[in-house]
């Protein structure tokens, strides 16, 4: 599976973004596709995911804020970023792992097998 993400740049602060994951390879029905970001200086953290079942999981920090979806037709996935801080600026990055039946998501980086090769976020005070 090969991910490739696109829609980052600069945005002000209070401001959006929408990034899209595009994958290609495999269908993306039974995989769990996550969101993470890595700030320079920081470890890679998990931003949002969602499970092949339409069920979504938010850190703390974005909660509110951002929305991930997906959709299976366009094997896609998406986060909608809303009232960005300038703590939000990372790269992000996508994330799949193929599941089976009823599965604990892990959300930590280890759990995934697939990465896209990050896409910056810049946001401006």
């Amino acid at each position: 599976v090969q991910l490739v993400e696109s829609g980052g740049g600069l945005a002000q602060t209070g401001g959006s973004l929408r990034l899209t994951c595009a994958a290609s390879g495999s269908t993306l029905d039974d995989y769990v596709l996550a969101w993470f970001r890595q700030a320079p200086g920081k470890e890679r953290e998990g931003v949002s995911y969602i499970s092949p079942d339409g069920s979504t999981y938010y850190e703390d920090a974005v909660k509110g804020r951002f929305t991930v979806s997906r959709d299976n037709a366009k094997n896609a996935v998406y986060l909608e970023m809303n009232s960005l801080e300038p703590e939000d600026a990372a790269v992000y990055y996508c994330a799949a792992r193929e599941v089976f039946g009823t599965v604990v998501v892990l959300f930590i980086p280890e759990w995934y097998d697939y990465w896209g090769q990050g896409i910056q976020v810049t946001v401006s005070a």
